[in-house]
């Protein structure tokens, strides 16, 4: 591959090549890259629920067992 760019000016391997690359395969990325973020707020959206069912679920609880004491 190295001598493939061998006889080429710099800029068509560090910014050409690059370009053309984004062209071809950029709905591919930004697909990618959407998935991605969107697993990543589902992620945080299941802790944020599981987080606060726990939360709930600990108040009730120590709520009704010390009512119980008394």
């Amino acid at each position: 591959m190295g001598e493939f760019f061998a006889g080429l000016p710099w800029w068509v391997k560090w910014i050409a090549v690059p370009v053309i690359a984004l062209v071809v395969f950029g709905g591919l990325i930004a697909s990618v890259v959407t998935f991605v973020i969107g697993l990543l707020f589902k992620v945080l959206v299941f802790v944020a629920l599981v987080g606060g069912l726990v939360y709930v679920v600990r108040k009730f609880t120590s709520s009704s067992s010390s009512r119980g004491d008394f």
